[in-house]
């Protein structure tokens, strides 16, 4: 009786599934949300595909991070929640709360088969983890050549010698494609990529792109520096210092676009593959950034972590076939809505656990969305077992449509305000302008309410337990 009881189980859920969307969820690093020529701000960008995607798709204007570092933000995307609740709040050292289900494993429970190809970076080791039937992923930050995947199996995939790893992942998604549409369940595909992290290395065949074309500096001489934090101030100048005047990043621009152009050339071939193959309307592809990035913005700042938008926004860009398109969507949309909105795709109800809010509701006109979120950062020589990177410090911020409050809880330095409306660049901090008071205290309001809301707690530290490099790996 049992095992006819197993058997009913098994065929009412592949029934079920038969059903369902196939997902794809593409992720690229660093990618902040201009960096595709349509949005207009890098017009000169060699972004045909992406550009045909933000034209002809679902465009969420408004997509946020809410942790601006790559570890932490793609927990976020697998769990639905902030970072202070999945505990990753570095990279390399820590993966997510295994208590947590990811939209993987609850896909997979749902009879999804399901992949993952490419970059990881929770904790170190590139082992499977949870909700994967298939898997292949690279060591820690991987190398643009010369790397080797490690399979489901056990067993690596050594990439052929001079071949661009991005090349390599884009043919390993078509190639799953080919073999997972033959199957009788629908299939969820993540596609992770290296690109367009440093150090800006592209194929040989983009090397001379952009090569002649002199692009003005990102910092706007208008930003107000002396109203910012001291520590802002102190990045700003010693990276001015570097570049004879001008934030070393700067002349890094070239290289990084680049590396984009191999990226946008693999969602071509994922969309030629899935229209030859009868997939486009029963397909969703999602693409996104896991974190924005500066060129020389505020002074000459570079890298992310910061609370400012170059930071925190992301590219957010959907075919989703069930749903009008194109369209641009102005709500406040964030990571941690990826895991409850692939829910709702898959009709599996959402876990309690997760923070993020379904599209759903938004896309279907019954929400205009959330009215402010938290954006948090934590200073990484307090959370690693080894220390490093300390010249930021923890950061908690509070972002509405148009206003944004910066705090730093755990150091003395100057809060922020900026009025977005009207100074969308951030150039002008007003939180000591009298005249804001009543704004400040407003957004301090609502900032606590989330934070209760959401029964925030700080994450617990790494560092003085005493723990080895393999003990936090382990975890």
């Amino acid at each position: 009786m049992k095992l006819i009881t197993l058997l009913l189980f098994i065929l009412s859920t592949q029934l079920l599934a038969a059903n369902k969307p196939n997902i794809i969820f593409i992720l690229t690093d660093d990618q902040r949300y201009d960096e595709i020529g349509a949005v207009g701000n890098f017009p000169w960008l060699v972004t045909p595909n992406l550009d045909k995607l933000y034209k002809e798709g679902i465009n969420f204007e408004n997509a946020f991070v809410t942790t601006s570092l790559c570890g932490p933000s793609r927990a976020s995307f697998l769990t639905g929640t902030y970072a202070n609740r999945h505990g990753v709040v570095v990279n390399e050292y820590l993966d997510y709360d295994k208590k947590l289900p990811t939209f993987a494993t609850l896909l997979q429970d749902a009879g999804y088969q399901t992949a993952y190809f490419g970059k990881w970076h929770q904790a170190m080791h590139n082992r499977p983890r949870p909700g994967f039937n298939k898997w292949m992923v690279f060591w820690g930050q991987g190398k643009y050549f010369n790397d080797a995947l490690l399979t489901e199996t056990g067993e690596n995939f050594y990439i052929p010698e001079g071949k661009y790893l991005t090349d390599q992942l884009n043919e390993l998604a078509v190639e799953y494609i080919d073999t997972a549409s033959k199957e009788d369940k629908p299939f969820m595909l993540y596609l992770s990529h290296k690109a367009l992290h440093e150090p800006f290395t592209p194929p040989a065949r983009h090397e001379n792109l952009y090569k002649d074309m002199d692009i003005p500096s990102q910092d706007d001489l208008n930003d107000d520096m002396s109203t910012k934090p001291k520590y802002i101030q102190t990045m700003a100048a010693k990276n001015r210092a570097r570049g004879g005047g001008i934030a070393p990043v700067h002349y890094k621009i070239p290289d990084k676009m680049r590396t984009v152009t191999a990226v946008d050339e693999g969602v071509g071939m994922i969309f030629e593959k899935l229209e030859h193959e009868g997939l486009l309307e029963n397909t969703i592809v999602i693409f996104a950034g896991d974190n924005g990035y500066f060129v020389s913005e505020h002074g000459g700042l570079h890298d992310k972590r910061k609370a400012y938008e170059e930071a925190i926004r992301i590219p957010l860009l959907m075919w989703n076939p069930f749903q009008e398109q194109p369209r641009k969507v102005d709500s406040l949309v964030l990571n941690i809505d990826l895991a409850p909105y692939i829910c709702d795709l898959a009709d599996i109800e959402v876990p309690s656990h997760m923070h993020g809010e379904s599209w759903q509701p938004i896309l279907e006109g019954k929400s205009k969305g959330r009215n402010g979120f938290l954006y948090e950062y934590y200073r990484e020589n307090e959370y690693r077992p080894r220390g490093g990177f300390g010249g930021t410090p923890t950061i908690l911020a509070y972002r509405t449509k148009d206003w944004k409050y910066v705090t730093y809880p755990e150091a003395g330095f100057t809060s922020e305000l900026y009025d977005l409306t009207n100074d969308p660049k951030e150039l002008y901090n007003l939180v000591g302008d009298k005249s804001y008071a009543n704004v400040l205290s407003k957004l301090d309001k609502s900032f606590n309410i989330l934070l209760k809301k959401i029964d925030y707690t700080p994450p617990t530290r790494i560092r003085g337990k005493g723990q080895s490099i393999k003990e936090i790996y382990n975890r």
